[in-house]
């Protein structure tokens, strides 16, 4: 997916030139190749990735106001797409969002561009803050809204704390993906922790059996 493709569009009028698809295209590519030949993020400046892209550094701040906010584009491009979720149950969107982060996982392990990006991200307080805020924050409060959705349905016990259930169900992925690299992330898996989590949070009839 391009940048182009997965970047919002601002509401109101842009100021300056037309926005390019070609040119943001260009740039976010020339960051992707300047990462591929092994350049430290840290010597990624604004004018070493317009003279790789063949712009000047005037396109590239109008587009971003820094290296910051163009790094996380770059990581969003090379990521796999934010899921669209179905809206049928809780259950069902849960499954989407964990199988979301699975394949993040797994694209991860094979993408030596994103390994290595995941790795200097966190070494630069910066840019993993930018990350954090424009990435991480909003799917974790699409997973809260969800959660929220299914307690006001009652998928979800009355008395659950929703913080500790959202981490609760992506907790198991995130362990797998991040601090067990040798662990499976089979197809399958955000079915087996979303039901299993969810076994213990249903509500319990007041019926007996």
């Amino acid at each position: 997916m391009s940048l182009a493709e997965s970047r919002p569009r601002p509401d109101g009028p842009v100021r300056g030139r037309p926005r390019s698809e070609a040119v943001e295209r260009a740039i976010i590519e020339g960051v992707m190749q300047l990462l591929e030949e092994g350049v430290p993020l840290a010597e990624l400046s604004i004018e070493r990735v317009a003279r790789t892209a063949g712009v000047g550094k005037a396109t590239i701040y109008r587009r971003w106001s820094g290296k910051e906010e163009l790094f996380v584009d770059v990581v969003r491009a090379a990521e796999p797409p934010d899921p669209e979720l179905p809206g049928t149950s809780m259950r069902d969107d849960l499954v989407v969002l964990l199988e979301s982060l699975r394949r993040r996982g797994l694209a991860t392990r094979s993408s030596v561009i994103l390994h290595n990006v995941y790795a200097q991200m966190k070494s630069s307080p910066r840019i993993w803050a930018a990350y954090h805020a424009s990435v991480i924050a909003p799917r974790r409060a699409l997973g809260m809204e969800v959660l929220r959705r299914g307690l006001r349905d009652g998928e979800l016990r009355p008395d659950v704390d929703l913080e500790l259930v959202n981490d609760m169900f992506v907790g198991p992925m995130l362990v797998r993906s991040v601090m067990r690299p040798d662990a499976d992330l089979p197809e399958g898996l955000a079915e087996e922790i979303v039901d299993t989590v969810l076994a213990g949070l249903r509500p319990v009839s007041s019926t007996a059996s």
